[in-house]
């Protein structure tokens, strides 16, 4: 890795935590140069603003969940238990190597709907990724037998991810955690009934 993309991976790695804490509009340069302990020039030096930055922050965040979850399904034999580390990494996130903020699906998505169409696109694609490998387990499960037949893997998979997201949201905005831990045992009970 040459040094200008030692610093570029470096700017990522510290300010995605701030990204995924204040979001894009609420985010400041000095928020940036707070968290680099670089300056302006240097920020803007490897970066073409703090769009990129901020594309870029994303989708190291992204990477992060993804890698958590991984490595938990990663220890797990059936399609089942594996569908089932979702509800416990989002019921228990403290005890995850997770992005610091959260989700950064649920984050991003709800900030730049309207007002970022390059962040909203990346939120967008991330859902449809996350929709594709649940849809992919349970296809698995199926074929395996260990999952009923009559089971749409595309509406199913949807359903869990809405229904994940829909938890983390109402538990942050609520301050309850117990509304977003009771949401994971649906997600339990929807996994569970699959068989």
């Amino acid at each position: 890795m040459s040094k200008a993309e030692k610093t570029r991976q470096f700017i990522i790695e510290k300010t995605a935590p701030v990204f995924n804490v204040k979001g894009y509009s609420g985010t400041s340069i000095n928020d940036l140069m707070n968290a680099t302990g670089l300056t302006k020039g240097s920020i803007y030096g490897n970066f073409a603003g703090k769009d990129q930055v901020a594309l870029e922050a994303f989708d190291h965040n992204l990477k992060c969940m993804f890698s958590a979850v991984q490595m938990d399904m990663d220890q797990q034999t059936s399609i089942k238990d594996k569908l089932l580390v979702y509800a416990d990494i989002y019921e228990n996130l403290l005890h995850h190597p997770f992005p610091t903020g959260g989700c950064p699906i649920l984050n991003t998505s709800t900030e730049a709907d309207d007002t970022h169409p390059l962040l909203r696109q990346k939120a967008a694609d991330a859902i449809t990724s996350w929709k594709n490998s649940i849809a992919t387990l349970i296809k698995k499960g199926i074929i395996q037998n260990d999952f009923r037949g009559d089971i749409d893997p595309e509406q199913v998979a949807i359903t869990l991810v809405a229904l994940i997201e829909g938890g983390i949201m109402i538990g942050k905005v609520t301050g309850k955690l117990n509304y977003r831990n009771a949401i994971m045992k649906s997600v339990k009970k929807m996994i569970n009934d699959l068989e």
